[in-house]
């Protein structure tokens, strides 16, 4: 084992190793760090430091029980020891008393001990992944506390009075068994990110409309039906996702989030978007897939500032011409809808690099799609498309152009035809007309198929007359 040497009155911050030299007067030392080290209990020499111990990190490793002299360290303010064996937390925990952060998470602890209360000083909690079924009534004396995570437990409900930690900015309670929160939570007047995600809520908490700080809320893959109006009170919320829902309304005060920026409501049941969705002005990023929307308001078209907009898996039939009016548009999905055409004022989002448009009925595309010239990916497959406008030939960033699931290239050559009926010059290659998968409604306009001279047109297109470079 390697043997570390130390200067006489030095505070060292770094990893001890087992075996050490000693020279000169007693160590001053603050933190160790046993992380990942396969250890089954805390190692004895820990206790040689307890005066001056600060921070003991015991990540990873196999022990099952905390001894009782560790709690002899009393000017420890960090205590990390996630990811080990540990059954339960002793109730010595409390002489403590200058513990600031404590890390028990992907333990099978079961409960925090009341006694907990005495660890005043307590600022951050992290105790993710332990089967804990309630907080008991002493862990809301911890005051000064900031940050809670307890994500991935076995939370029924939170202690009634769970409103007197009036600092905590951070709760974190995804993947519980909630159905409702304690009214005292209206008192937590800084609480700014809260995640009650996988839960069993079937409607917003009425106490959320009253933290008037919050900018980060987590609904999503609870039981809602509804996205009330009470919602839009959260003027300071920035981050809001209800996904994995059964939402089939959203009320138009929502527009009252006037701060929103992250809107997510994907894999719900809306059949529609209230025309107030128009008035979130500041709206970054928009997910409404995996609904049943069968149109989108005009007033899309007022989000100036959206970047990211995936309606991907609904029914629409058609995009608002107001489309064009995104010039803010970066990412742009409407995959497996069931459009015949793209209106031409799309050729106006002239800052999209990504636009999938992958399993619709398109039969043809606008001239105008050569406007988008920062276009980098175009998905285009199990469409109808006979060819493509001529217009592509502008599309000069073009670096994959997807026509065909099985296509083995990101971009295939294409060349210029003339078009049989408008005499207009088009693109087209092997994989025009295309002929969708499964859709037994739509004739191909040739009777059978026919290997020969499929593979002479194949041959013959392949020779290239345009090329993107």
């Amino acid at each position: 084992m390697q043997c570390l040497e130390m200067t006489t009155k030095r505070k060292l911050i770094g990893r001890l190793v087992p075996c050490r030299c000693f020279r000169g007067e007693e160590e001053i030392i603050s933190v160790l760090d046993y992380s990942h080290c396969s250890l089954q209990q805390v190692p004895k020499e820990v206790f040689n430091f307890e005066r001056t111990l600060e921070e003991l990190y015991l990540d990873a490793n196999q022990i099952e029980e905390l001894p009782k002299q560790l709690f002899n360290c009393q000017a420890l303010r960090k205590l990390s020891i996630p990811d080990n064996d540990l059954s339960s937390l002793p109730t010595s925990i409390a002489s403590l008393v200058n513990l600031k952060e404590l890390d028990i998470s992907k333990n099978g602890v079961q409960e925090f001990p009341e006694n907990i209360k005495c660890c005043k000083c307590l600022t951050i909690i992290e105790a993710s992944v332990n089967p804990i079924s309630k907080l008991p009534d002493g862990f809301t004396q911890l005051l000064n506390l900031t940050q809670l995570y307890l994500n991935d437990a076995f939370l029924e409900f939170l202690p009634a009075n769970f409103g007197r930690l009036v600092k905590l900015r951070i709760l974190e309670l995804r993947e519980n068994h909630l159905k409702t929160l304690p009214k005292s939570m209206h008192k937590l007047a800084q609480l700014e990110r809260l995640d009650l995600g996988n839960n069993e809520f079937s409607e917003l908490p009425e106490v959320l409309d009253q933290i008037q700080n919050l900018r980060e809320l987590w609904m999503d893959n609870n039981a809602l039906q509804v996205l009330p109006g009470s919602i839009g009170k959260l003027k300071m919320l920035v981050y809001l996702d209800m996904s994995k829902n059964r939402i089939e309304t959203v009320d138009m005060d929502i527009s009252g989030c006037e701060a929103l920026e992250d809107l997510l409501l994907s894999s719900n049941m809306l059949q529609q978007l209230p025309d107030s969705i128009g008035l979130l002005k500041k709206l970054t990023t928009l997910k409404v897939d995996d609904n049943q929307l069968t149109m989108l308001p005009n007033t899309i078209g007022n989000l100036s500032l959206l970047e990211e907009f995936d309606c991907s898996c609904n029914e629409l039939e058609s995009l608002p011409p107001t489309i064009g009016y995104l010039h803010s548009l970066r990412t742009l999905a409407v995959d497996e809808n069931f459009l015949p055409e793209l209106p031409r004022e799309i050729g106006s989002c002239k800052n999209v690099t990504v636009m999938s448009l992958r399993s619709n009925k398109l039969e043809f595309l606008p001239e105008e799609i050569g406007q988008m010239q920062r276009l980098r990916v175009l998905n285009l497959s199990d469409n109808r498309l006979k060819n493509l406008p001529f217009s592509f030939t502008k599309l000069k960033e073009l670096a994959a152009l997807w026509l065909s699931d099985n296509q083995s290239k990101a971009l295939i050559p294409l060349q210029t035809e003339a078009h049989p009926e408008t005499k207009q010059r088009v693109l087209t290659n092997y994989m025009f007309p295309q002929q969708p998968r499964g859709d037994e409604d739509f004739q191909s306009d040739s009777d059978s198929f026919n290997p020969t001279l499929w593979e002479e047109q194949r041959q013959q297109r392949m020779t290239v007359a345009f090329e993107f470079e």
